[in-house]
């Protein structure tokens, strides 16, 4: 049965490959889409063929992509290897897009998620010609039920001139009720505050709109998100996440959180998967999630119990528990919320409710910077995504890894971070297998000396003492933050030159 109950818009349905046609060369082109979920799975790949044969026939082809975070190889990965991505915004995490992006043949904005959204609405990135947006159903009324993700999809149905729906019937038909879609944006001075007082209220409509006139072309498709599945907790994880959580419960005793804690936001990855399975088996009840992802993790908090309730903005699942959340959707309903990412990662709303963030980090320095985005400073890997958006606004802010990469030939703790995404006055708390150690009301000397001791790694904490020392004993009027400049970021050159730091 189609998911196009609308009489009024039925006739529009055609195939990916003349939808794509209603996108020309220099387009900005916006997508939904964020860490894999709720991306358009067909127009994507019909708009790189239509690229490649632009390309043949010896005519240029190259849009800007707008999305709200990372998509998947159908869309980032196709683009991209049909070198018809000129420009491309806020996050990515697809290998293809990362070289183009790397080797200089695309353009990235590297934005913060709350202010993607925004941004758009300001005019900061010009006029948007096409929105492509996928839904779970189109209503009778002509509303949208949104699908696993919601993303930027609101903003990008706001501003394009024209809009391409994939409606995709892999997403169940039972989504309708799980979303809270915030239309009371507006620019300043016209500003109101956020209305939401627990991680939990609607402030929304459950639905998306947009303008019928716009609608220039609906797709119907069946397939899945991308869904990957999670490596499972290795020793260092499981370190990481039993430092953080020993952590909490000493902030507990300390009558600085509540025994429930206060609302979690977790990062994609790993180690933050690892971290909700820890709590999992904690002692800990009653809590409240609110994020920017659901992962595998969060969804067994919610099914022993733990977890009460989870506000985001989209799912990433791995393929075994998404297939087993689409068959059991109703069970969440009331326990799960989506929200658009400018209110998911809205700052007034994470420091009002007093979010403990967890993200993850590609290394810090001795003084707190962390660099969460850059290989060897000039290499991007993913990009900042919503960490800045959560660190600087939580109530506690965590930054996690592992204290060595590459088989130990890599130092995550650093003399000076080679690109820093995090300032030292971000930063509250690192954490590695190694411990844990708090920053929080300690000067940058203290805490080169606590980052040392509790999380480098033992190869490499004797050397980074040894800086710190000759540091403050080579500039005697200049012992606040103490560098040697000459070999700040040598370990990184060592690193490019050798093989190893």
């Amino acid at each position: 049965m189609s998911r196009i109950t609308c009489s009024d818009l039925s006739s529009k349905v055609v195939t990916a490959e003349q939808a794509a046609v209603h996108i020309s060369h220099g387009d900005r082109v916006a997508m939904s889409g964020f860490t894999g979920s709720g991306y358009p799975k067909a127009v994507p790949g019909a708009l790189a063929s239509q690229a490649r044969t632009e390309h043949e026939d010896g005519r240029d082809f190259a849009i800007e992509l707008w999305t709200g975070a990372s998509t998947a190889p159908e869309l980032d990965g196709a683009l991209a290897e049909a070198d018809a991505v000129s420009k491309r915004l806020p996050f990515q995490s697809d290998p293809a897009m990362r070289k183009s992006i790397n080797d200089g043949s695309t353009e990235y904005v590297d934005t913060h998620l709350s202010h993607s959204a925004q941004q758009a609405w300001f005019g900061f990135y010009g006029n948007l010609d096409v929105a492509v947006v996928e839904v779970a159903a189109i209503l009778p009324n002509g509303l949208l039920v949104p699908g696993s993700s919601v993303g930027n999809s609101k903003t990008w149905l706001d501003l394009a001139d024209k809009v391409i729906l994939e409606v995709n019937s892999w997403h169940p038909r039972a989504y309708e009720g799980f979303h809270d879609v915030y239309y009371g944006t507006r620019r300043p001075p016209e500003r109101l505050p956020i209305q939401l007082l627990e991680p939990m209220q609607r402030i929304g409509d459950p639905y998306l709109r947009v303008d019928p006139a716009k609608i220039v072309a609906i797709v119907e498709t069946n397939a899945p998100d991308r869904n990957l599945p999670f490596k499972p907790a290795d020793e260092d994880s499981t370190a990481v996440a039993s430092h953080l959580v020993d952590f909490l419960r000493h902030e507990i005793r300390a009558d600085r959180l509540p025994p429930e804690l206060l609302p979690l936001q977790s990062g994609v990855g790993n180690v933050a998967n690892a971290v909700m399975g820890n709590l999992a088996e904690s002692e800990f009840e009653g809590l409240a999630a609110y994020t920017e992802v659901i992962q595998d993790g969060m969804l067994d908090l919610i099914d022993n119990g733990k977890l009460a309730s989870v506000s985001a903005t989209a799912f990433s699942l791995s393929a075994e528990r998404a297939a087993d959340f689409n068959e059991n959707i109703e069970s969440y309903k009331g326990r799960i919320l989506l929200r658009t990412q400018e209110m998911s990662n809205h700052p007034e709303a994470i420091r009002r409710l007093g979010v403990i963030a967890i993200n993850g980090m590609v290394e810090a320095d001795i003084y707190g910077n962390v660099n969460s985005t850059h290989v060897m400073g000039s290499s991007i890997i993913n990009g900042i995504g919503g960490s800045g958006d959560f660190a600087r606004n939580a109530y506690l802010n965590f930054f996690v890894s592992n204290s060595l990469a590459k088989d130990g030939a890599i130092s995550s703790v650093v003399p000076f971070a080679s690109h820093i995404d995090h300032t030292e006055h971000d930063t509250q708390i690192l954490v590695t297998e190694q411990g844990l150690a708090d920053l929080r009301g300690l000067s940058p000397v203290a805490r080169a000396r606590t980052i040392i001791a509790n999380c480098a790694h033992p190869d490499y904490r004797d050397r980074l003492g040894d800086y710190l020392d000759r540091a403050i004993a080579a500039n005697p009027h200049g012992r606040h933050t103490p560098h040697l400049l000459g070999e700040a970021l040598s370990w990184h050159l060592k690193f490019q030159t050798t093989g190893r730091m």
